[in-house]
């Protein structure tokens, strides 16, 4: 007796990739989040994590809210932008990111 999974093994091939395309879309919408609102107390929070940070040239981990998910930066401050209200931090490769205030969820010093 030959075992098979019948129709099973043809659903996959059935999918023309413009389906595919709308289905990983709807997934990808399904895993972002709203971006977190921060009160006073984490404000101050960050704001002497990264004064902290820039008086000792420690390294600081910073989660940042990006088009629905959250990323990890880990990198110095070389520079705050008042005007611009960003950050200037330069990671372990030398490279130079442009963070936004308002992107900023959460700062921790590395230790």
């Amino acid at each position: 007796m030959i075992k098979d999974r019948g129709k099973i093994k043809w659903g996959a091939a059935f999918m023309l990739p413009e389906m595919i395309s709308v289905q990983s879309r709807i997934d990808w919408d399904a895993k972002k989040v709203e971006r977190p609102t921060l009160d006073e107390n984490q404000l101050e929070e960050i704001n002497q994590a990264i004064c902290t940070a820039m008086e000792f040239n420690q390294d600081l981990v910073f989660t940042l809210f990006d088009r629905g998910e959250f990323v990890l930066l880990l990198g110095r401050v070389h520079y705050v932008d008042q005007l611009k209200n960003e950050l200037r931090i330069v990671d372990k490769f030398e490279e130079l990111h442009y963070v936004k205030f308002k992107d900023i969820v959460k700062v921790n010093i590395n230790d």
